[in-house]
């Protein structure tokens, strides 16, 4: 039994965790390949790229709502309403992408020259922030059908279309920007139409592939209610929110810890990348959780639901040991492979370790917090991530560093005090039960 349950987890984790990863090394390839127009063209898409997360993140949120619902409607066996909540997850990204893309590309030139100083960074981002901006309502979609493919357990699905649309972008961003076969070489513009057009196509393919597997199950054919759409409203709003203020704060980081110093920014962007990377396979693990506990409360079995959040968190528990091994014993070869100065690499020795110490717990709290998303406990999912972060370890992180000058052994002591404390309470919540009343 234990075995089953353990292969069920990894079946729906595994897939999710890929996909994440190959963004990661997307973001590698688009790194090497602007590299080559120049620094300028370097800093510029960085500066960008972030502003680009931050726009995107809001819209990111209607994933964790179509699949609580989706989920829920699979447990309770009703097969004709699953994909009910996609649809209204796709009509959401088109109702609030268009205008926010709209209003955003306009504000472009603005809101990189409150970034920066420079004019050469500023003309080379412009083009390709505005390109990118273009695919905010197809990123929406693309994150609803991720939803919806994790709800119905086909995330397989998820796995193959980002594969098949990060080969695209590299091919079609390589040959923008340096103008080959034929087409014009646009430079960092070329960057970002490239990807745009790879998204665009990723959406194109995910409807395909919905209109094969999803069509049964009310896909584009069923509308959502008026109380269907309240519900995924509900469900979207307060994710959106977290989703957006939880990428405001690593802005907000980045500001406090460039009040200390240079040497320490620099350190910090690695050792933030390093860490994101970490948890990626909390976030797949989380939402494969998501998917299973959803699916329990659907068949009205909570006892079900609140082990699946533990049985997911014992298969994950041996991936965050073999990835906090090399951060604990190996922290100096790990950032010298970002660092060439061995003064930044001594800075950073401390801090990485204090990550790797931390993964397993702060795991627990991802796959809680996603577990208690797939729920429908979004409301209080937002109030904690929010309120620890903005409330709690930003205004320490002030305090530490720029206030008090102490450096990034402070600031990641409180980095790690924080999410563990936030790992605690959503474990609390888990356990407390109050998300098995919960209607969706």
């Amino acid at each position: 039994m234990a075995r089953t349950r353990s292969r069920e987890v990894l079946q729906l984790a595994l897939p999710i965790i890929g996909g994440m990863a190959s963004q990661n090394l997307l973001n590698l390839a688009d790194t090497w390949m602007v590299g080559g127009l120049g620094p300028d063209a370097l800093a510029a898409t960085g500066i960008a790229n972030f502003v680009n997360f931050i726009a995107f993140a809001f819209i990111m949120g209607f994933a964790s709502a179509v699949q609580a619902i989706a989920a829920r409607r699979a447990g309770e066996g009703s097969t004709s309403e699953l994909a009910v909540p996609l649809n209204g997850g796709l009509l959401l990204s088109l109702a609030i992408g268009v205008p926010m893309s709209a209003i955003l590309i306009a504000l472009t030139p603005q809101i990189l020259g409150a970034l920066t100083t420079d004019p050469d960074v500023v003309r080379e981002g412009t083009p390709y922030l505005q390109w990118r901006l273009v695919a905010v309502a197809a990123v929406g979609m693309n994150f609803a059908f991720r939803g919806y493919w994790s709800a119905v357990k086909m995330t397989r699905l998820y796995l193959l279309t980002l594969v098949e649309m990060h080969a695209l972008n590299v091919l079609f961003s390589y040959s923008l920007i340096y103008g080959h076969f034929g087409l014009p070489a646009m430079g960092t513009a070329g960057a970002g139409l490239g990807t745009t057009l790879a998204t665009l196509a990723g959406t194109g393919i995910y409807f395909f592939l919905a209109s094969r597997h999803a069509r049964p199950h009310g896909f584009l054919r069923r509308r959502p209610t008026p109380e269907q759409f309240r519900s995924l409203v509900r469900l979207s709003i307060p994710s959106c929110i977290q989703q957006l203020l939880f990428s405001g704060g690593f802005l907000m980081l980045f500001w406090i810890v460039g009040k200390i110093g240079t040497p320490q920014l620099a350190v910090a962007n690695v050792l933030i990348n390093i860490t994101l990377t970490a948890v990626l396979p909390a976030m797949g693990f989380g939402l494969a959780a998501a998917t299973l506990c959803a699916q329990a409360l659907g068949r009205g079995d909570p006892d079900d639901a609140q082990r699946w959040a533990w049985d997911t968190y014992r298969v994950a528990l041996w991936v965050f040991a073999a990835l906090s091994i090399p951060m604990l014993l190996l922290p100096g070869p790990i950032l010298s492979f970002f660092l060439r100065d061995p003064a930044l690499v001594e800075l950073g020795r401390l801090p990485l370790q204090l990550v790797g110490a931390t993964v397993a717990l702060d795991g627990l709290g991802l796959i809680m917090m996603q577990a208690l998303l797939g729920a429908g406990a979004a409301k209080l999912v937002m109030k904690v991530a929010v309120g620890l972060q903005w409330l709690l370890f930003l205004p320490l992180a002030w305090l530490l560093g720029p206030v008090l000058g102490h450096g990034l052994v402070a600031l990641w002591l409180a980095m790690g005090g924080y999410r563990l404390l936030q790992a605690l309470i959503f474990t609390l919540a888990w356990q407390e039960r109050s998300w098995a009343a919960i209607r969706v």
